[in-house]
């Protein structure tokens, strides 16, 4: 049987792809639909040259951006949808018929969807975002989206210089807090694979049936953080619907607006 002629070309930059989600959840879609289309994972280990490399690939037709490049790419785009702007990282590029290039952060929408399907939330709570990095401000642009958010207490290992009352280091944190908090999501790396054993140190024996954990770490599916959390009768829920609804998202994206 002869190969389909590939008609758009998708992909994701990073610099090490090897075990990345994007690739196969895409092929495996194209593939299910039926189209001509492929994506492939993109290693560069540096962005300089990156509008030469996208020019010299006339069937690009969408791109998704990770880890180091989704705050680094933005200077190499001609816009930023509002979403980015705020969050400060990009994850998915739109390829414009007049050949620009628009910067999208599905990451918070595909979080919140996520969050909505994982859980009931409460009419009023508060929420502790463990990380403050790229994917903790997408997780709080998502929060500030739902009307159920009394307020977000941002924890990492230090607290920045001039950081406010809503930015704690994890040694601040103690039982009253934990217990004001009732949503608690992971957007630090730890507990993924292979480093399988470790979690965000927080109090964990505080925790009551009262506790949303949100991992955004998706591998393994049961992390030590999530196992922490039922161990005390929380509910728990890996990122892997979150990776399949932001890579959705992005796909209505490109589709919107299909370049050829």
């Amino acid at each position: 049987m002869p190969h389909k002629k590939i008609v758009r070309l998708y992909g994701l930059v990073g610099k090490k792809l090897g075990h990345s989600f994007s690739p196969a959840y895409f092929q495996r879609k194209f593939e299910q639909l039926g189209l001509p289309y492929a994506y492939e994972a993109f290693e560069r280990e540096r962005l300089v040259g990156f509008r030469e490399w996208v020019a010299a690939e006339p069937r690009l037709s969408g791109l998704n951006i990770t880890i180091p490049y989704k705050e680094e790419i933005r200077s190499y785009l001609d816009s930023l949808s509002p979403e980015a702007e705020w969050i400060g990282a990009v994850n998915t590029i739109e390829f414009q018929p007049n050949g620009r290039l628009r910067g999208h952060n599905t990451d918070w929408a595909g979080f919140r969807q996520a969050l909505l399907e994982a859980f009931s939330l409460p009419d009023a709570f508060h929420a502790l975002v463990l990380g403050s990095g790229g994917a903790s401000k997408a997780v709080q642009y998502a929060l500030h989206q739902l009307p159920g958010c009394r307020g977000i207490t941002l924890v990492s290992r230090s607290t920045p210089l001039g950081a406010g009352a809503n930015h704690l280091a994890y040694t601040d944190l103690d039982s009253g807090l934990i217990r004001a908090h009732t949503l608690i999501i992971n957007t630090t790396p730890l507990g993924m694979h292979p480093d399988v054993g470790s979690r965000p140190p927080i109090p964990y024996q505080v925790l009551t049936g009262h506790h949303l954990l949100m991992d955004l770490v998706y591998n393994p599916a049961d992390t030590a953080f999530m196992q922490a959390g039922a161990s005390q009768g929380a509910q728990v829920q890996n990122g892997l619907r979150m990776l399949e609804l932001q890579a959705e998202a992005a796909w209505q994206i490109w589709q919107q607006n299909p370049h050829i």
